[in-house]
């Protein structure tokens, strides 16, 4: 989860809207009534690619693979920024690795790839053309969680599997918990969702603030969107830990001057910052380290999540901790370092966190179309909703259409269960969980 030199980042990272998010239903483009007016001699017409994809429909819905299972991939940037590039290129590499053993019943998997700009307009647009003109089976990735919500009916609308792996909002689970038959299409493989972000923090806490010395707590969140569900988390649930709380700020989006919100946290003792940042997570960490600010610095820090960090930021993050899905070392399953060797060989870069869940969202998407025996959309849903797929990233399983997070991938130790790192010495070091540690916790020097 992670950003660029101002750091596009983002545990969704969220923040930037066009008028077209919000739009009225009767804007958005349905592929159903389309093809009606088609056939009324509209003059819009049926490509051969679309008549391909139901040719092998047995009539009753249900449409037999007769040609490659294409899945259309939205990423932010993936030519130059790093969560869109893992996002694109996991998806690649799941997706040359099916096809290299055989594809699904024989036919090859093909993945394109479209910028969504992290725009809300441009990814409904890109949504659109995934649809209308290449005829994609299923789509994955969405990166913020404003483009994901206003794409949202359009899946609905489409009736095609989406497979979310990087948009945090609980709103999209909420909306397939409330109107199952509407939005069952929605599926959010990772990361977790934003409240079960900031329950991680808290178990995190309960398990190491002792150990830390994080006695007294300052609570800094940035003030987007997809920070309120953490929000809201830690005030339900950080009493718990036996930490007193000593200050909360949701400080202003945008924010890159943290002098006078040191202060301030220097000035009521903490003994730690607990942060959940993504934008503006890089001055924070940086001026923290240049000022030598007498606290320590973790939680939820996007830009910590990249491979490359350390050195982008000239060493300024050491000390700082972050939560994250997996490092290219850490043996969160058996299939986690293969894949970030398979990556680094094929790309030339290590993966962030978007790699590695958008690879497993490709793997179980293709499973459950081999086990359906057809890439109509309900008997996939069917076949998630009932599946367990070992990825990399954990467990994939998802909450049913009766839990209030319907459709997201399940929190917890046996499931999907993020781990935090440490930046010590120029590398990603695991401090928790126990199983996946690497190094113990180290406080900063000046400390």
């Amino acid at each position: 989860m992670v950003n660029d030199g101002k750091q596009k980042t983002g545990a969704d990272s969220q923040g930037k809207t066009d008028a077209g998010q919000g739009g009225t239903r009767d804007a958005i483009v349905r592929r159903r009534p389309l093809l009606k007016a088609a056939g009324a001699g509209t003059g819009l017409a049926l490509t051969a690619g679309c008549l391909d994809s139901f040719a092998g429909s047995d009539g009753g819905g249900r449409q037999e693979l007769d040609g490659p299972l294409k899945i259309g991939v939205l990423a932010p940037e993936p030519a130059n920024d790093p969560i869109g590039a893992s996002i694109a290129n996991g998806a690649r590499l799941a997706a040359q690795q099916l096809t290299e053993n055989g594809g699904v019943d024989g036919y090859d998997v093909e993945v394109t790839v479209k910028d969504t700009k992290e725009n809300p307009g441009t990814g409904k647009q890109k949504y659109q053309e995934f649809i209308l003109d290449d005829e994609v089976h299923a789509t994955t990735g969405i990166f913020t969680s404003e483009v994901l919500l206003n794409v949202l009916d359009d899946i609905a609308d489409q009736g095609k599997v989406h497979l979310t792996t990087g948009a945090a909002t609980p709103e999209a689970s909420a909306r397939v918990h409330e109107n199952y038959d509407e939005y069952k299409y929605h599926f959010r493989t990772g990361p977790i969702n934003a409240y079960h972000l900031g329950t991680n923090l808290v178990d995190f806490g309960e398990a190491m603030f002792d150990e830390m010395g994080w006695e007294q707590i300052a609570v800094l969140v940035e003030d987007y969107e997809w920070t309120r569900p953490v929000s809201q988390a830690l005030d339900d649930q950080l009493g718990d830990t036996g930490v007193e709380v000593v200050m909360r700020e949701r400080y202003a989006s945008g924010t890159e001057n943290f002098t006078p919100i040191y202060d301030e946290v220097e000035s009521t003792g903490a003994d730690a910052v607990l942060t959940a940042m993504a934008h503006t997570g890089t001055p924070a960490v940086v001026q923290w380290a240049r000022q030598q600010r007498g606290f320590e610095f973790g939680g939820i820090h996007v830009p910590m999540q990249l491979p490359s960090y350390s050195a982008a930021t000239e060493g300024a993050c050491q000390f700082g901790i972050t939560q994250n899905s997996a490092t290219p070392k850490s043996e969160v399953t058996e299939k986690t370092v293969p894949f970030a060797n398979a990556y680094q060989s094929e790309f030339g870069s290590a993966p962030v966190y978007t790699g590695y869940i958008t690879f497993d969202a490709v793997k179980q998407y293709a499973q459950a179309v081999s086990s359906a025996g057809y890439v109509s959309s309900d008997e996939v849903v069917t076949e998630l909703e009932d599946s367990s797929y070992r990825g990399t990233a954990g467990t994939i399983e998802y909450y049913g259409p009766d839990h209030e997070y319907a459709h997201d991938v399940k929190y917890g130790q046996d499931t999907v269960w993020p781990l935090f790192q440490q930046w010590q010495d120029g590398s990603q070091e695991v401090i928790y969980p126990e199983n996946l540690a690497t190094a113990d916790y180290a406080s900063p020097p000046w400390i």
